[in-house]
């Protein structure tokens, strides 16, 4: 088989957008679970160390977490079918794109210094081709505000409400 035919494949199969994880994130990935016939969303949340082939459809994250006490590794296809969703929560400043000395620290020496960034610009997927879509749906809208607007300004019959009664006051003894 030629290159070529192999990439369209490829091409076919990658996500239209998928969020830039970086080698030092936090990240949490949410993943559809099967089970049987049944179907369920886990969230795996740790530091991403490692980024292999961002370009590719086979692009891979692994991320990693503590739990109980044990390190534990979990690798990720950025566009698997199975992952729903990738949310960057905290940017660490690295200088390396595999940290893979991390599985030798715990405690403060496992720490990476944080960064700050703008975690709604950053987990914001922008669909290349979107554009056009919005434009469009913006035109619509504007052309439906005015039908709206003439809706508005019709009267609106209010109910009536029922005559309230006083409430009588018991009388108090001393």
């Amino acid at each position: 088989m030629s290159f070529s035919i192999l990439k369209k494949i490829g091409d076919k199969q990658k996500k239209k957008a998928v969020v830039e994880v970086r080698s030092g994130d936090t990240v949490k990935v949410t993943q559809r679970i099967k089970e049987g016939d049944k179907s369920r969303l886990q969230v795996f949340e740790g530091v991403v160390i490692r980024v292999d082939r961002k370009e590719s459809h086979t692009a891979r994250i692994t991320v990693r977490k503590i739990a109980s006490g044990i390190g534990v590794e979990k690798s990720f296809l950025l566009h698997s079918p199975l992952v729903e969703k990738i949310e960057i929560v905290k940017r660490s400043k690295v200088r390396r794109n595999n940290l893979s000395y991390l599985r030798n620290r715990s405690g403060k020496s496992a720490r990476l210094s944080a960064k700050e960034f703008d975690r709604a610009a950053v987990n914001t997927i922008e669909i290349p081709g979107e554009d056009e879509v919005a434009e469009t749906a913006e035109t619509a809208a504007a052309a439906e505000a005015p039908a709206e607007e003439a809706k508005a300004e019709e009267p609106k019959e209010e109910p009536k409400e029922a005559p309230k009664e006083p409430a009588e006051k018991p009388a108090e003894s001393k």
